[in-house]
């Protein structure tokens, strides 16, 4: 992904990039021709899985690079401002998918992460790499921060605990990161020009950095490295955003010399309205089977993975498999595994009722920016004291952000006000750089509902709106439930709508519908997110007992039979 400011933008990319250097094409057509490798598929022996749709999950998780360790995959995505950041997600079949952690525990580079006189929007954890180190059975999850330093973290279990490695002085833009069959670790960087580093064998260093491609410039921009060594050869797979795929090869090391091949371009992907698959990582099976994981830009939701199986030509080369000339919106499962290991595992739902149990927060909630750590607790509840004074919730902090599950879905809090002071504002937002809320406002010791729409920031990230309140309602007790409900489905004109309850059963709709914006620049799609931030004094704070994400056709119980987040 190529930062708005660097000198090849992404939309740069898409308006002088016009095909593949003579000679070098490998026609998608070609699926059905291509043979498979000598690492061979091996499925036979394993048991059959249902078929599988795209995508295989509905929610924003972009900038993809999986891996697999045994019998778990493993999948790390962007996440820009938002904190903990780099997600985890990990699966036993490469269709149903959990979060299970984090590789970055804080954004702690520089203030502007913390809302501390300045802002990170659309800054923090881009496109960035996670590998397995089997001869220490480690973890390591690489990314560079503001096109200045590049950080390493490890863990020896992707629920953490992580921590950081080391600090690298040089910016390995979306960087690659393969651990050699001889222990060796380096790295594939850069956009338009490809170098290779190598590091030290504790991972602190670098030891050499080798410039090994230049991109022709009928091709345009190509950046996203992903890094695999198969059958002895080097492989840095390359997207060019955002519709195309490229592979490069080396047969003489990981320096090159690297020769190009064209894997996808202009491919019509799955997900109606939706972009071009690109920008993900290939991933082989316990079968031997391989698959590409792509993403496609599907705003206002943001950007959701895809699937396909992978064929291999016979000298070398990855196809993707097609479903009449595009990438299919489904195919047959991967195999499941051995017999021993062909009943699934289950692994938590992305969607159902979070009650905040426990002391800590489970792996799908992610702060806008860092949060303040004296200032919310989870036990019985989430608690949310104030932590900043501010009209602008762009400058709130502890806003806390949960993926919105598509293509339609409804998220619901019940928030108890009760101890809300003159001024404070909270409840429940559609957030991203144009947002609207539906929520608590207390004001001279009264408190009403209210729907709030009109925020919005400008293509520097800097707030051009704060807000107007176009509907209200008069409050009583000490609980209320809010609702709303995104339509997240590709294109224009999609619309949020805002409710609120008193009972948690009948609700009441409150505002005009919110209209989302669809513009990429955010990166980010869309999210639900909880606040609670004052405009007058700090002190007050609203605990929300219940969260609940439900998709269409589910009623409360359904939602709760889904498990727990």
């Amino acid at each position: 992904m190529s930062w708005l400011s660097h000198e090849h933008s992404r939309r740069k990319a898409l308006v002088t990039a016009t095909g593949l250097v003579a000679g070098a094409a490998l026609p998608v057509s070609a699926a059905a021709r291509a043979t498979a490798s000598p690492h061979g598929s091996g499925a036979a022996a394993h048991t059959a899985a249902a078929p599988y749709t795209n995508p295989v999950i509905w929610q924003d998780f972009a900038d993809i690079d999986i891996i697999r360790v045994g019998n778990a995959y493993y999948y790390s995505a962007s996440t820009m401002h938002y904190s903990p950041g780099a997600p985890i997600l990990r699966s036993y079949d490469l269709v149903n998918w959990e979060l299970v952690g984090h590789s970055v525990p804080v954004l702690d580079f520089g203030s502007k992460y913390d809302l501390n006189g300045s802002r990170g929007y659309v800054r923090g954890i881009w496109a960035s790499s996670l590998a397995y180190r089997p001869s220490n059975r480690t973890f390591y999850w690489l990314g560079q921060i503001d096109f200045a330093k590049t950080y390493i973290y490890t863990a020896t279990s992707v629920e953490g605990t992580w921590s950081r490695l080391t600090t690298i002085n040089n910016a390995y833009y979306d960087a690659g990161l393969l651990i050699d069959s001889d222990d060796t670790m380096y790295v594939s960087y850069g956009n338009t020009t490809i170098s290779v580093a190598q590091l030290s064998p504790d991972g602190r260093d670098q030891v050499r950095t080798q410039q090994v491609f230049t991109t022709p410039s009928s091709v345009g921009t190509l950046e996203g490295s992903r890094f695999y060594k198969i059958n002895g050869n080097y492989y840095i797979f390359l997207t060019r955003p955002a519709n195309g795929q490229y592979i490069l090869k080396s047969t003489s090391g990981p320096f090159g010399p690297y020769t190009m091949r064209q894997v996808l371009l202009d491919l019509r992907g799955p997900v109606s309205g939706g972009g071009v698959p690109h920008q993900g990582g290939l991933v082989q099976t316990p079968g031997g089977a391989w698959y590409y994981m792509a993403f496609v830009d599907a705003y206002p939701g943001g950007r959701i993975p895809v699937l396909a199986p992978v064929a291999w030509t016979s000298d070398g080369w990855p196809v993707v498999q097609l479903v009449n000339g595009a990438w299919g919106a489904s195919y047959p499962g991967p195999a499941a595994g051995p017999a021993a290991l062909a009943t699934p595992r289950q692994v938590a739902p992305l969607t159902g009722v979070d009650t905040f149990d426990g002391t800590s927060l489970k792996p799908t909630w992610e702060w806008n920016h860092n949060p303040d750590n004296t200032k919310w607790s989870v036990n019985n509840g989430l608690t949310l004291r104030t932590a900043t004074v501010t009209n602008d919730l762009y400058w709130a902090r502890n806003t806390l952000t949960h993926r919105i599950q598509g293509p339609t879905s409804t998220a619901t809090i019940q928030l108890d006000h009760s101890a809300m002071r003159d001024g404070d504002r909270a409840g429940l937002a559609l957030l991203r750089d144009s947002s609207a809320w539906i929520g608590v406002k207390r004001d001279s010791g009264a408190t009403r509902v209210a729907m709030v729409s009109g925020l919005t920031m400008d293509s520097n990230w800097n707030t051009t709106g704060t807000g107007a309140e176009l509907a209200s309602g008069a409050v009583q007790g000490s609980r209320i439930w809010l609702r709303v409900t995104a339509d997240i489905r590709p294109g224009t004109g999609r619309p949020g709508t805002f409710s609120y309850s008193t009972d948690g059963t009948n609700f009441i709709r409150l505002g005009p519908s919110f209209t989302m914006g669809n513009d990429w620049r955010f990166f980010m799609g869309y999210r639900y997110a909880i606040f609670n931030y004052a405009t007058q004094a700090l002190g007050g704070s609203v605990n929300v007992t219940r969260f609940e994400l439900a998709t269409p056709g589910q009623s409360q119980a359904q939602a709760s039979a889904s498990g727990v987040m």
